[in-house]
C-alpha cells in the first residue's frame, strides 16, 4: 500500500470549473492533485481544456504566484490582451504582485493538457478581473485588487474563438 501523499491522477475527482452566474460557459476540467496528496501551502492541478475552452476569466493575483506547464497540445496564453502560442514543454510563471493578467485559451482542434500550480489560497490575496467587474461583488471589497493600475497591452477580449 502506498502512502497517502502518492496519488494517481486518474483516482482524483475531476470537476468542471465554472464561475458563479456563468453556468453557460464550461471552463477547464480540473483534478486538484496537490490537495489530494496533502499539500497545504502549494497547489497543483491537472487541467484538461477541450477545444473552445479557457482556464479562467482573465485575472491577476496580488499575493499568489501561479504557473502553467503545457503537457500536451497547443494553447494560447492570453497575457494582458495579447496571445502567445504555447506547446508541450512550454512553461509560464506569474509572480505575485506583478499585475500580469492571464488566462489560457484552447482554440485548436484537439484537447490540451496543462499542469497548473502555485501558492494555495491565501486570505490576504486580492484578485483583479479586467473584463468581469461582477467578480468584485462576488469576492467582496477585501478580495478585489482595487488599487491595481492596470493597462492592457493588446485588444484581445480573453474569450475563445472556437465554440
Amino acid at each position: 500500500m502506498r502512502p497517502p501523499f502518492i496519488v494517481a491522477a486518474t483516482q482524483v475527482n475531476e470537476r468542471d470549473a465554472r464561475y458563479p452566474g456563468n453556468e453557460q460557459e464550461p471552463m477547464r476540467l480540473d483534478r486538484d492533485l496537490g490537495r489530494a496528496a496533502g499539500l497545504k501551502s502549494g497547489s497543483v492541478h491537472l487541467v484538461q481544456l477541450a477545444p473552445g475552452q479557457r482556464t479562467s476569466y482573465p485575472h491577476c493575483e496580488e499575493t499568489i504566484e501561479e504557473w502553467v506547464f503545457v503537457i500536451d497540445g497547443l494553447v494560447e496564453a492570453w497575457i494582458d490582451g495579447e496571445l502567445h502560442r504555447m506547446e508541450a514543454g512550454d512553461f509560464a510563471a506569474f509572480p505575485a504582485g506583478t499585475g500580469i493578467c492571464h488566462t489560457f485559451i484552447n482554440d485548436s482542434d484537439a484537447q490540451v493538457t496543462l499542469l497548473v500550480g502555485g501558492d494555495a489560497d491565501r486570505p490576504d490575496n486580492r484578485l483583479f478581473y479586467p473584463f468581469n467587474p461582477e467578480r468584485r461583488a462576488q469576492l467582496g471589497e477585501a478580495g478585489w485588487w482595487h488599487d491595481l493600475a492596470y493597462e492592457p497591452k493588446g485588444d484581445h477580449d480573453g474569450k475563445p474563438r472556437k465554440r
